[in-house]
Parts: C-alpha cells; structure tokens; sequence
C-alpha cells in the first residue's frame, strides 16, 4: 500500500503557488524540451516546436476545462458558472486539450507553410514526458480517486478506504511510454510513427484504466475518456495502416 500524500499549494510569503499547476507547467516544459531535440534530430526548427507549444500551453488548458465542463460536470458548473474560472482546483480533461492542440497546431503549421505531419509527430514525442510529470500534480492533489481495491498500489485515503488513484497511474504510464519512446529514438523511425504509437498505446491503457474510476460520469456504460480513448486508438490504427502501407510501397 502507498501512503496518502497530498499537497495542494507552496506558500512563498503572499505569493501562493498550486501544486497542481506547478506541475502541468514543468510536464509542458520537459515535453517541450524533449521534442526539440527529437526536432534536432530530424533537421527541423526547433524555435517552430517551442513557438508550437507555447500556442498549445493556452489551447490545452482552454480545450481542457472546456472538455471536463461540458463532458463530466455540466451540471455543477451551470450551477456555479464562475468555477469553471478556478482552474487551480483542477479538472482538466486531456481530451479535451489533446483536440484544442489539435486544431491549434493545424492552424499554427499550415498559416506558417509548415509540414504538419513532420512537426506533430515530433511534439508528440515530447508528450509522454509532459503527461509523466503533469499527471504526478493530479496525483498530490487526488482528483482522480478510483474504486476500492485490495491492489498492492492502492492508495488509503482520509476515509480509511484503499483505492487505485489514476493520477498516480497515468504518472506512471506517461513514464513508461517516455522510456519506450527514447529506447525506440535509437533508430530513425518514420513521420507519424509516435503519433501512431503514442494513440493506440494511450488509447488502450485509459480505456482499461477508467473502468476503476469512482466518480465519473457515464454515456451508454462508457466514461468520456473511453469513448475518446477508442477514436485515438482508431486514429493510431489507421495510422499505423498508412505507414505500413507506405513502406510496402516503396
């Protein structure tokens, strides 16, 4: 069993600092980082990487909290119309922000006569390292409490109950996919290959993953995020099938 750690805010004086958005903001900037040298690495410009991410730091918390408000909690927030504006208390959905970046990424690389499929797959390599610290400030913050479980990683929270905490596991799996990614970097690999990798693999994990959280809501038996995890899973299937297509035509 793993302790119950929580921590919500770094007092500096008058100055509060969140936890959680410490966090968000340092997993932007190592996946930033990370796909710059993926950019080196492919002759690209780096600078477009950084400007791109910049871009897509605004569009991700905007896709994001629109996605969680209008996907998970529509009625607490036409409630309470000015939480949607307290951002710090969490509740982001990556879904959310995964389209947002989406579409603000097309817009910034085609308005720029950029390669679109060049640029994303290399911003997607840098994605499991922002998801693999981002997701450690869900996990300090427990916003992501999951069912009860006898698991050995299950975590006891105040209320004496043990549960899995997907803040902690999707931590994790952003840092797996992260080492997966820099041992497969060894080899040049084709454009659209981490895109492929990165939807099938992360598609699969959430699915599974969301059966075992607690308090989401449901469309048909499902969670928003395993209905969008099985388009991103389609999305880096149909991928992988126009790579293979391409090399067998070569």
């Amino acid at each position: 069993m793993i302790p119950y750690i929580e921590w919500i805010a770094i007092h500096l004086g008058p100055l509060t600092l969140h936890v959680w958005g410490l966090f968000v903001a340092l997993g932007f900037g190592l996946g930033a980082f990370m796909a710059g040298k993926m950019a080196e690495r492919r002759d690209l410009k780096k600078k477009v990487i950084y400007d791109l991410v910049g871009w897509m730091v605004i569009a991700g918390m905007v896709g994001g909290r629109l996605g969680h408000v209008l996907f998970y909690e529509f009625a607490f927030y036409a409630a309470d119309p000015l939480a949607v504006l307290r951002i710090w208390e969490g509740g982001l959905s990556l879904f959310g922000g995964i389209f947002a970046c989406i579409a603000t990424g097309v817009w910034y690389l085609r308005k720029n006569k950029l390669d679109i499929w060049q640029y994303a797959d290399v911003a997607v390599f840098g994605l499991p390292f922002g998801l693999w610290i981002g997701r450690v400030g869900c996990f300090l913050i427990h916003d992501h409490p999951g069912t009860a479980t006898s698991f050995a990683m299950g975590i006891e929270y105040p209320d004496a109950v043990i549960r899995h905490d997907h803040g902690m596991y999707l931590s994790i799996n952003g840092l797996v996919l992260a080492l997966l990614f820099l041992y497969l970097a060894k080899k040049n690999r084709p454009v659209g290959f981490y895109i492929a990798t990165f939807a099938v693999w992360y598609g699969i994990v959430r699915f599974f993953l969301d059966f075992f959280r607690l308090l989401d809501v449901k469309y048909l038996s499902l969670t928003p995020g395993q209905w969008f995890s099985l388009l991103l899973v389609a999305f880096g299937c149909l991928t992988w099938y126009r790579l293979l297509k391409s090399e067998i035509n070569k």
